[in-house]
């Protein structure tokens, strides 16, 4: 049963207009929210990445792929200032929280920037939690500074019920007042492969059919750990193509490898790419191919036979998500989240963070049960992150929160 939306309205708040995961997702659920009759708006802090960290992480690059692929309406939303904390954007954001019941502040700079402009203001807030608070706020001061602003937060959503017990034991959140809600997606937005799809896929991507395929879909930025990917790649190849994990990489230059040998694509661009292109072609010589940006990362999914995640912070990755939704298995670093999409074993496989060798099995893994785990990937995915579930969570929590706000005077 759906509930009433009330007429006082809700703001999504974003850092900024890139097509980010945390900011794409504002638009869904801005999306959703006014589909089911919600007076929803979305504003950003500022026009681009300013590099202003929200408590102790930094910026990344954009990502692409449906999830990060920037709809219009992400790209166009009001900007409030020149930068994410300059005093004409809190006063912007002050102003821009007139009629509103609730601000959704959706991650990142968000917080402390509802945390000043909304400072002695009867208009609550809700925060977004989407990554691993032990990695960015782990030092003590860090973690005063941002536990002090949490608390201000009307209610905090975290992404993950691991990310919420962890709110709530490191900065002593009133349990009442954080709730795990996950990302969600719209199932029918992913084609689940099948071998007509995955074929159409490797043509468009002049692939041939036989090949095994690792796709690398994100920002290539130092946290996203892409270099450990192409080195785990590297290892995973010269073990099934007979050279020993430690050989040269002259020795892969000697071999005559058969087209059909393993590809790593890597969707994405990013600081690193020259330094990731050079490396590729030291240890792993002709068998990793760059895309760039993708504005749709579906092909990519659909041609793989597995998704590759070597990051070394996460929250609960959309792009695990898609390719679970497209039937694709998934290797996966085993930080953050991470295991709240991969459950090692039964959907994909897990590697010790920061490990070449781990990660070179986990692929081995995730290609050998290719049809199983991407099957079961499907089935979890669908029924954990569909996004008629989220949006309910979300009324839900929206509702208390404006029921339980002060009445404007």
């Amino acid at each position: 049963m759906r509930l009433t939306p009330p007429r006082s309205g809700v703001l999504h708040l974003i850092t900024d207009p890139r097509p980010r995961g945390a900011q794409v997702f504002a638009h869904e659920l801005h999306r959703e929210l006014r589909a089911r009759g919600w007076n929803s708006r979305i504003a950003a802090l500022a026009p681009q990445d300013d590099g202003t960290p929200p408590g102790g992480s930094a910026a990344t690059a954009p990502l692409s792929g449906p999830a990060e692929a920037a709809p219009a309406s992400v790209r166009d939303v009001a900007v409030l200032g020149p930068t994410r904390m300059h005093p004409r954007t809190l006063r912007a954001l002050r102003r821009a929280t007139a009629g509103a019941g609730v601000v959704v502040a959706h991650g990142s700079t968000t917080l402390p920037a509802c945390t000043l402009a909304l400072a002695f203001r009867r208009t609550p807030f809700v925060y977004v939690n989407i990554g691993d608070p032990r990695h960015w706020a782990a030092r003590p001061d860090q973690r005063l500074r941002v536990g002090a602003m949490l608390h201000r937060a009307a209610m905090t959503a975290s992404v993950s019920p691991t990310g919420r017990d962890l709110l709530v034991a490191h900065y002593r959140l009133p349990a009442g007042k954080v709730r795990a809600i996950p990302n969600g997606r719209r199932p029918e937005a992913y084609l689940r492969v099948d071998a007509a799809s995955r074929a159409a896929a490797r043509k468009e991507l002049g692939i041939p059919d036989d090949a095994v395929v690792i796709a690398v879909v994100g920002a290539l930025s130092r946290e996203k750990r892409v270099g450990l990917a192409i080195e785990g790649f590297a290892r995973h190849l010269v073990g099934i193509t007979g050279a020993a994990a430690t050989a040269d990489p002259s020795d892969l230059r000697q071999r005559e490898l058969p087209d059909a040998a393993p590809l790593l694509l890597v969707a994405g661009d990013g600081p690193e790419r020259a330094e990731l292109a050079a490396l590729a072609d030291r240890r792993a010589p002709g068998r990793v191919r760059f895309l760039g940006t993708v504005g749709d990362a579906a092909p990519v999914y659909r041609a793989a036979d597995a998704l590759l995640l070597t990051s070394a912070s996460e929250g609960v990755p959309g792009v695990l998500v898609e390719a679970g939704l497209s039937g694709i298995p998934a290797a996966a670093t085993d930080v953050g989240f991470v295991r709240d999409v991969v459950l090692d074993g039964r959907t994909g496989a897990l590697a010790a963070s920061g490990d070449p060798g781990a990660v070179a099995a986990a692929i081995g893994r995730a290609v050998a049960h290719r049809d199983a785990w991407g099957a079961a990937a499907y089935e979890h995915c669908t029924k954990a992150f569909a996004m008629e579930a989220v949006v309910g969570a979300w009324e839900d929590l929206l509702q208390s929160v404006m029921a339980e706000a002060p009445a404007s005077s």
